[in-house]
């Protein structure tokens, strides 16, 4: 069984209009996400920015390309440069997404949902355990946000995506917010699904904001997190104890001030619940 990477605390996602500001003010955060796909050229500005970063907080990436669910694989070329940006920043862990992302021949630049069923299982398990050894670690898979199903589909997600963390030894960066939006979408339970999922697996957790349209909600992270999408969160926290956690905000991104508070009330939420338990936050970066 893979072990799980270090407790980091509480942290956010790096975008670049905050570089200067977090450079020159180093704020109290315990560390930052970076996507992945924004630093594959070295030499590059942002590659410039990650490494300033990188000198004074933890980093993980966290990847929207890989598609460890396309039909012709994964791509050998991504998982090269991949490796080169890990020997380089050396990230306390590395993300990705369990989805398809398009064909050899075309990028949908979107994350798109799979059927859960045993042939995607066993296909995926496949590009999992490829891409592990190729890089030499564990990754760690987050959860999708959907909007449609499928009639192939033998699998409930929580169910599909707990059997391919057992068979393949990868981690689980659960995002709250992606289960909230599903269960809006699908009409099932969130609590239950957080309830299925194995909590020796889960390396990470999202949150973020989204948008309600009425008869279904978009995984947006243009907006504040709402109450309900907290209160899952502590439950979450209830069910797995403290995660390393941090605020997505990818669209009308506010200021770092306004983000720190955003990330602060996971932190609160997150000293409540173990109060409450009893128990003692340990951070080892």
């Amino acid at each position: 069984m893979t072990m799980k990477y270090p407790f980091l605390g509480y942290g956010l996602g790096l975008r670049s209009v905050h570089y200067n500001d977090i450079l020159s003010q180093l704020p109290e955060i315990d560390w930052f996400e970076a996507v992945t796909e924004n630093y594959l050229v070295l030499g590059s500005r942002p590659m410039h920015f990650l490494e300033k970063v990188s000198e004074h907080y933890p980093v993980v990436l966290h990847g929207i390309g890989m598609g460890i669910g396309n039909a012709c694989g994964v791509n050998r070329k991504y998982l090269k440069e991949l490796q080169t940006l890990i020997k380089h920043i050396k990230p306390k862990w590395v993300s990705d997404h369990i989805c398809f992302t398009g064909k050899s021949s075309h990028n949908s630049h979107d994350l798109l949902p799979l059927p859960y069923n045993k042939n995607t299982l066993n296909f995926l398990s496949d590009q999992v355990k490829l891409v592990q050894d190729y890089l030499g670690m564990a990754i760690v898979l987050e959860n999708p946000s959907t909007y449609i199903e499928f009639n192939v589909s033998t699998f409930k997600e929580e169910d599909f995506i707990a059997e391919l963390l057992l068979k393949t030894g990868a981690l689980m960066l659960l995002d709250v917010n992606n289960v909230y939006v599903s269960s809006y979408n699908h009409s099932f339970d969130p609590y239950s699904y957080i309830d299925s999922l194995p909590a020796d697996r889960i390396q990470q957790i999202h949150v973020a904001g989204h948008s309600n349209y009425g008869d279904y909600i978009i995984d947006t992270h243009d907006d504040y997190v709402i109450s309900e999408v907290l209160e899952l969160y502590r439950y979450t926290i209830e069910r797995f104890g403290a995660v390393s956690s941090m605020i997505e905000w990818d669209e009308k991104i506010p200021s770092l001030d306004t983000l720190l508070v955003e990330v602060q009330k996971l932190q609160d939420i997150t000293t409540q619940v173990s109060t409450k338990q009893g128990q003692e936050l340990c951070y080892d970066q």
